[in-house]
Order: structure tokens, then sequence, then C-alpha cells
């Protein structure tokens, strides 16, 4: 959540700088509610000050042996008037803090303006598309024909937008994952992290997936009628890991990495990439999460966005870096950079991976904080976060890539060994 010192003295300038994201904040619902906190502050602070003299008046009528019931009257009378006064301001506290979480981040300087993926900004472009001499397949095809990739088994089992993968394909999958894992873990330096897949209402909103975005997520009971929500990311799990701690500093940055599957409803996409591997109800990534000092955090973007970048150079498919426009970052992100991978059945670059810097929204909404030695007060972390990468997709992107005209698909050379058992092709 934001930091309420702007919603109270630079309103204007946060509605301003929210229109980048298409938000357009309710100001004079803001300010009543403020105006009225400041009254009930000041007379819950009055009537405060006023029963603490009351009280040592009465102390010393008691030392002095002396009767003073009117003055004990005014002291019950006092307390009565305390706590109706506190009882207003904590439920208008409540108010503002409800209001406040529907607030979503404010956009860096940097971040271009518009609301569409034609305001993107491409950054650059890495590698170069193949050219192929015969008629491409776009990865269902692809799949459909090796017969390793089987969507009619999966929809008999649980219905559209899942899969069922086998054999070669299946191993390639797994292969993915392992390697980007082992990757991240040996040269970038991330802490792998088991964690669970379903998560309480209070990690979603730690992270800012609640309560604006409810229906896109998988909720789920117990018996014991405790309410769980399957994780739409491990972002969620991992940030939330710190919640309510306060983090020595020689102990940051803290850098973690999952491979987990995520679960989305997809609830606003019906109607888009319908088929394949694209947008699933469920599906594997690996996440990348760090948890820095404030002044860190966008050169860390860079380099964690540079993470992402490391598996797609190595796997040697070609993409592009695009700086998101405000109206397409995520609801928490105050700046982001979208990996889009080259798909030549489509003609297009689609998004595999989304980097973030949610600078301290997150890390407000869980409340956690870092002390220097040299600082007794603390401070807030700044949370970034990044796909490193989707599993899935990237399986997509290689079969598209790397088919061949005889209908077989090379694996990239990085997997082979190592990973596909000196496999080179998958006929």
């Amino acid at each position: 959540m934001l930091n309420p010192y702007l919603l109270r003295k630079e309103l204007p300038i946060v509605e301003k700088k929210l229109l980048k994201k298409g938000f357009q904040l309710d100001v004079l619902s803001i300010s009543r509610m403020e105006n009225e906190r400041k009254i009930l502050q000041v007379e819950t602070e009055n009537l405060q000050h006023q029963h603490k003299l009351l009280s040592d008046l009465f102390k010393k009528s008691k030392i002095l042996k002396e009767s003073n019931e009117n003055l004990k009257n005014k002291i019950i009378q006092s307390i009565k008037n305390l706590n109706i006064l506190k009882n207003k301001l904590n439920i208008l506290k409540e108010k503002i803090y409800n209001f406040s979480i529907s607030i979503p981040n404010i956009p860096s300087e940097d971040v271009p303006e518009g609301t569409e993926s034609y305001h993107n900004k491409v950054i650059k472009h890495w590698g170069e598309k193949k050219k192929y001499n015969f008629p491409i397949q776009d990865h269902v095809k692809i799949g459909e024909k090796i017969n390793q990739i089987d969507w009619k088994s999966a929809v008999k089992i649980s219905g559209s937008r899942f899969v069922v993968m086998k054999g070669n394909i299946a191993l390639l999958y797994r292969a993915l994952s392992q390697f980007m894992l082992d990757f991240h873990t040996t040269q970038h330096g991330y802490i792998e992290t088991y964690v669970p897949y379903l998560v309480n209402y209070d990690a979603l909103y730690g992270t800012g997936q609640l309560p604006k975005f409810s229906d896109d997520l998988f909720h789920v009971s117990n018996i014991n009628r405790k309410k769980y929500m399957l994780i739409p990311t491990a972002e969620v799990p991992l940030t939330n890991l710190f919640r309510d701690e306060i983090l020595d500093e020689k102990n940051l940055p803290i850098m973690l990495t999952a491979y987990t599957p995520c679960f989305r409803s997809e609830s606003s996409s019906y109607g888009r990439d319908g088929k394949g591997l694209i947008r699933l109800h469920q599906f594997d990534k690996v996440e990348l999460v760090q948890i820095v000092q404030p002044d860190l955090s966008m050169q860390t973007l860079e380099i964690l966005t540079n993470h992402a970048e490391k598996i797609l150079q190595l796997l040697e498919l070609p993409y592009r870096k695009v700086l998101l426009c405000g109206g397409e970052m995520s609801f928490s992100a105050t700046k982001t950079y979208d990996l889009e991978v080259w798909f030549p059945s489509q003609n297009r670059y689609r998004e595999i991976s989304s980097c973030s810097n949610m600078g301290d929204f997150q890390a407000r909404r869980i409340r956690t904080r870092y002390r220097t030695k040299l600082e007794k007060n603390s401070n807030f972390v700044h949370t970034l976060n990044g796909s490193g990468l989707a599993v899935g997709r990237t399986l997509a992107a290689i079969l598209e890539n790397y088919q061949q005209a005889d209908g077989r698909i090379k694996i990239p050379k990085i997997l082979q060994t190592k990973y596909m058992q000196n496999m080179k092709f998958i006929n």
C-alpha cells in the first residue's frame, strides 16, 4: 500500500501520477475521511489530556484522604466519552485503510504514458529470427503431430485450459525447470526454496492480489472450513516469508527462487489464447524474488531482469525487452520490464517473463522492515520479483523456433548432455 503520508500531504501529486496507470483516485472521499480523522484525533488527544488531569487530581485527593465523589463521577464519564471517541476513530481508520488498499502503486517517473501494449517502449532485441524453407506450424499442431501433448485427455479429466504431456516432451519440460533452477542458484546466487501451494488470505493481501483480483484466483476450503487459495505465482509465498519481520541490513539482499505450479482462473482472458500453452489454468514457473534496501531497488531490477534474460540467451531464443507503460503494469508494481520471446507461427513476440520493482508497496502491506547498525529506527524494504522463466511458454517457444523440415524438434544445445540424456532431437 502507499505511504499514508502521501495521501495526507501530497494528494494532488498522487492523483496525477496514478492517472498514468489509468486509475482515477477518489480525492473527495479520501480528503473527507482524512479531515474527519484529524478532527477525531485532536478531540481524542484533548480528552485524553483532560482525563489525565482529572486522574492526577483524584490521586492527590486519595493521598490527602479527601472524599471527592464529584471528581470520581467526572472521571467515569471521561472514560466513557474517551472510549466512544476511540471507537469512532478506530472505525474511521479501518475505513481509510480499506480505501487505501484498493489504490495501486505509483508508477516510476520513467514509466511511459499509455494504457495499451503499443504504448510500451522496446528497450532492446536479442537473437536472430530463424528463416524457414518449409511451412511452419504452431506448438499446438507440433505437439499433436508427435503425439506427446494431449489436450483431449486434459479436457476429459479437468476441462479446457489444462494440458497432459508425456514422453520426451514431458522430459524436456522437466529439463527446462531443472536447468533454470540450477542456473539461478549456481550462477546467480539465489537460494532454492520449497513453498506451500496453498496460502491464506493475508498472504495474498500482502502481495497485492487481494482484494481486487479475487476472481482470478482459485479458492479452496478444507473440512475444517479454513479458507485457502492456490498460489497464482511463487511470488506470494516467497515474499510473505518475511511478513511482520525486521531484517538486519547485513542480511540484505535476500535472493530466493522457487519452482512451483501456478493457478489462475484467467477470468478476464476468455477468448484469448484459448488453445495452447500460453494461457493455462495450471502452469509451472521458476520465480525470482529479491528483497533489498530502497536505494538499490532500481539497480536490482536491471540485474534481476538480466538473470531472466540469460536463460533465453542460453536457450538461443530470440526475444525483446520491453518497458511497460503505466496502464499495462500490475497493481503492485512501480516499474516493470517484460521479456517477450519470438513465436514464428504468430509472427510476433509473446510475454515469457515479467520482472517488476514493487518499491515499498508490498513491504508496507506485509510490514517488513530492515534496520541498520547506525539507526535506531527501522525502514521498509523494497521487494522485486520476476519469472525466470514461465516453463510452459518456454517449451512452446522451443517447439516453434526449433522445428525442423522433417517434423523433428531440435533440442537446445545447453540441454542436450546434462538434462536430455544426450538427446539432440525429439522425433
